[in-house]
């Protein structure tokens, strides 16, 4: 460790303080913290880029969907149209409580059967709003980790090349800042790079959260207003 230690002190004197060569010169323990961070980052991008094109998707597929949905035209008529071909949450919604509904169309019209199929029928929307909005919500915890850990990585390779600095110069007994420099700079690196990791997962986090509770809002929504048009069916048929 020792040896280690000044030989990348004496390295100080003309050391190229390139990025690379930042990485290279680093203690294996920065080095090991540098790579986490870089794995972290590409991750949180690869989340971040996946949910902005999942949500656009829903947004534009559930604006075609209540286009159709609120034209007048029939509902089974609909149904029959997205039964092979749910690819949104809205249609999958709406599909599940139609599979309850043309079962209560068969059974009896007494009050009794029509409360049951009713209560059925708002249980399936609720279990059914709240599967797909956790898929939605599916590796959003990532950006949320990585925006809340990185700083804190960071720091870890920080105070370790700080020390390694800090052991040159009882090592070399040598002030000069040339000793000291390469080993504060790949403490810096290891700071900035927890810092590039996290900046865009918490911006990424913050901005999918909310468009999560935008779409949950408006899938809870329109299961209201489904169940409602279906509660009220059910009390023509009753009569």
């Amino acid at each position: 460790m020792e040896t280690e230690v000044v030989s990348a002190a004496t390295a100080g004197v003309g050391a190229d303080f390139s990025l690379w060569s930042l990485f290279l010169r680093a203690d294996p323990v920065v080095k090991t913290v540098m790579g986490i961070l870089v794995i972290a980052s590409i991750w949180s991008w690869a989340v971040i880029i996946d949910k902005s094109l999942t949500f656009g998707r829903l947004k534009s597929k559930s604006n075609k969907f209540e286009d159709q949905f609120w034209s007048g035209k029939p509902l089974d008529d609909l149904y029959r149209k997205t039964r092979d071909r749910q690819d949104h949450p809205m249609a999958r919604v709406f599909a599940a409580a139609m599979e309850e509904w043309s079962s209560a169309k068969t059974s009896g019209r007494s009050e009794a059967l029509t409360i049951s199929a009713r209560d059925r029928i708002d249980k399936i929307l609720n279990v059914s709003v709240s599967r797909e909005l956790e898929k939605a919500e599916k590796s959003l915890g990532v950006l949320a980790t990585v925006g809340s850990a990185a700083p804190f990585v960071g720091l870890l390779g920080t105070v370790w090349g700080i020390m390694n600095a800090f052991q040159a110069i009882a090592l070399t007994k040598d002030t000069n800042l040339a000793v000291v420099a390469p080993g504060i700079a790949e403490a810096l690196f290891a700071t900035a790079l927890g810092l590039l990791a996290a900046i865009p997962a918490v911006v990424g986090y913050n901005r999918y959260s909310s468009a999560l509770n935008s779409f949950a809002v408006r899938l809870q929504g329109f299961a209201d207003e489904f169940s409602a048009i279906l509660s009220r069916q059910l009390d023509e048929r009753s009569r």
